[in-house]
């Protein structure tokens, strides 16, 4: 199938989607899918590296004060 043809298709003309078709769309979604999850992953694991440093970094001067070292 051609990516003209995929294009033109729209779930609101009326008309069945052809098995071809239909398994290029639902690849399509499936691929951007796992490409959202992916970089969502990824933001989530620098924003937590960096709260990992933040609390590092402030709990080990709390740490510090509270056992006399300076």
């Amino acid at each position: 199938m051609s990516e003209k043809e995929l294009d033109s298709y729209r779930f609101l003309s009326g008309e069945d989607p052809t098995d071809e078709m239909l398994e290029c769309i639902m690849k399509e979604a499936a691929e951007e899918a796992i490409a959202k999850k992916k970089k969502a992953e990824e933001r989530m694991a620098e924003f937590m590296r960096k709260r990992r440093v933040e609390l590092h970094a402030k709990y080990s001067e709390k740490i510090r004060e509270i056992c006399g070292d300076k």
